[in-house]
């Protein structure tokens, strides 16, 4: 039995709710369909269309949205359907069968952004990539990444990062950026335009990353001061951190030193600008926010 949840996302269209899953449902395709007939190649939009409220389904990468005719209000069926979502992929069901046809190639576009890090380069696609951040050291730790293990063949690749549609490479120093981009830039692309996976199994990621990003900020093991580090972080420092093609994770809290303990990730992990980031920006705003509470920040990888 899978584990996949669906969480309920009201849109600006108050006739369409969107469904979303916590695994991809397709490879970077999308689906509009406007009947049980169109439907054909999607057993859950069957399924679906069999209520007689729905009027559209939309299925891409992690989501599936409906549209309702207005003979119900969504407080009243929303929930059900999203049991009934749920159920199906849990049981195994198919979201989209495959086209008998070959697949054709699906655009793909990736762009090179320079980061703070000198060793660093961010790869941005128009595609979502993962659900959630995870980072691999080595080749050994991407045994479920196929496109991170792909890239560590690189002979220059020392470090891989992937977080929602761009992917953070380090460098050794045998090559020069103005060297390798093109190279990493158009493999990424074809990889990509080919429907391959990014990852095979979000539960089996390297235990250094998955443990980082799940275990620290599980709320139930956080006292109220840590809630409101995370709340910060994850507002107020994550996009910044994020447009630079890095992460940042809350570790710890230290009520009787005033510590607080924080993962670098990406393009941030040994950036040499990352210390100045941490004592000028990081460190600022939580004294500011949380005046007398917090009175240091310490990255614990450095």
């Amino acid at each position: 039995m899978k584990n996949i949840t669906i969480n309920i996302q009201p849109t600006t269209k108050p006739t369409i709710v969107k469904f979303e899953a916590n695994i991809f449902l397709t490879k970077h395709e999308s689906f509009e369909f406007q009947n049980i007939e169109e439907a054909g190649r999607s057993p859950l939009a069957q399924q679906l269309f069999h209520l007689p409220f729905v009027k559209k389904v939309y299925i891409a990468q992690n989501f599936v949205a409906i549209e309702k005719y207005n003979i119900v209000h969504w407080k009243d069926v929303q929930q059900e359907i999203s049991e009934q979502i749920e159920s199906f992929l849990n049981s195994g069901g198919t979201v989209v069968t495959p086209p008998k046809e070959e697949v054709k190639k699906i655009p793909v576009t990736v762009y090179a952004e320079s980061t703070p890090n000198p060793t660093v380069m961010k790869f941005v696609s128009n595609k979502k990539l993962v659900l959630q951040s995870v980072e691999f050291k080595n080749i050994d730790e991407a045994k479920n990444a196929p496109l991170a293990k792909a890239l560590f063949h690189f002979p220059f690749v020392k470090e891989v990062f992937i977080d929602e549609n761009y992917l953070s490479i380090m460098k050794f120093d045998i090559a020069e950026w103005e060297e390798i981009t093109q190279e990493l830039r158009e493999f990424m692309r074809e990889y990509l335009e080919q429907g391959k996976d990014v990852l095979l199994d979000d539960s089996e990621q390297p235990s250094s990353t998955k443990n980082k990003e799940e275990t620290p900020v599980k709320e139930i093991e956080l006292d109220d001061i840590s809630k409101e580090i995370v709340a910060i972080l994850d507002e107020y420092i994550k996009p910044a951190v994020a447009s630079d093609g890095g992460n940042i994770l809350f570790e710890s809290y230290d009520q009787d030193q005033k510590l607080v303990k924080v993962i670098l990730q990406g393009a941030c992990s040994g950036c040499p600008s990352s210390t100045i980031t941490l004592k000028n920006g990081i460190e600022t705003m939580l004294k500011d926010m949380l005046a007398g509470r917090v009175e240091r920040v310490e990255a614990v990888n450095g």
